[in-house]
């Protein structure tokens, strides 16, 4: 059970900044605000209060490009998450990663610190068809209470700005067996004109979120416990389509610049200009 009175101040801003926006909206935040054919099916019925939604997501247009990074994800998991397979979803947010592996076929475990947060997990896990396999529970990802090599397999997205990268780290590797992987989904900080956004958009993030955004130095950290299986940079010139997710257009224009990003893209020295960054982790043998 997570005492809340231990928790550090960082921690209860956290909590009370994921407090707020998963009472606005259960559902899944990539699905809300983008073309019509990507949309939630029951968008009206997850977003409980409108005008709070538009104000306190105005970011989540953003997710409207996502689709190549998305699909790289997916794919990886769907050619994991089979059955008998365990896997950890790390700070879960509503619960979308982890759901999605348990229509794999995986026996799932989310964690995280809002209670409002695993509570819409849950309930999307019952809409969803899969809470047999499929359980959300309050936990501190710096304090987790598994065993140790608990899982196979784990997922986090957007989450690691959120945490002390040291702590999370070394409690991911605690509970991963060894040669077990992680996919982890991040923004990155060194877009200049990205991090304005952020620095101007105050009251979408907490403090700490903003100035924990990862380079792409933070990953040396990582190593100091995982093998980095490999990194991936997306979306850059796809950010130009945005204005037009609600149009006919949007999705052939979204793929020719997809393609354009492929290219520019694909070594760290550009890549690193992207908006998000996924790399794979292993624990060691």
């Amino acid at each position: 059970m997570l005492n809340i009175k231990e928790l550090e101040e960082r921690k209860l801003k956290e909590m009370q900044h994921s407090r707020l926006r998963r009472t606005i909206l259960q559902g899944y935040e990539r699905r809300s605000d983008t073309h019509k054919s990507e949309e939630a099916w029951d968008l009206r019925k997850l977003i409980r209060d409108k005008k709070a939604f538009d104000y306190h997501f105005s970011n989540v247009k953003f997710y409207s490009i996502t689709h190549l990074s998305e699909t790289f994800q997916y794919g990886w998991m769907k050619r994991r998450c089979y059955k008998g397979i365990r896997v950890l979803d790390f700070a879960c947010g509503s619960g979308e990663n982890g759901i999605y592996a348990a229509r794999c076929g995986a026996e799932v475990t989310g964690i995280d610190i809002s209670p409002e947060g695993v509570e819409n997990a849950n309930l999307n896990a019952k809409l969803a068809g899969v809470f047999d396999r499929c359980r959300f529970q309050v936990m501190d990802g710096e304090n987790m209470t598994f065993p140790d090599n608990t899982f196979e397999l784990a997922v986090e997205y957007g989450a690691l700005h959120h945490v002390d990268l040291r702590k999370a780290m070394a409690e991911l590797n605690r509970v991963l067996k060894p040669g077990g992987e992680m996919i982890c989904i991040e923004a990155l900080r060194h877009n200049p004109f990205i991090h304005w956004y952020r620095k101007r958009t105050r009251h979408l993030r907490t403090e700490w979120e903003i100035n924990h955004i990862l380079r792409v130095q933070e990953l040396d950290i990582v190593r100091e416990y995982f093998s980095i299986v490999s990194i991936k940079f997306f979306h850059l010139a796809v950010l130009a389509a945005i204005p037009f997710r609600k149009t006919g257009f949007f999705k052939p224009l979204r793929r020719v610049l997809d393609n354009i990003d492929a290219l520019l893209l694909g070594n760290e020295l550009i890549g690193k200009y992207g908006w998000i960054m996924i790399f794979i982790i292993r624990k060691p043998d």
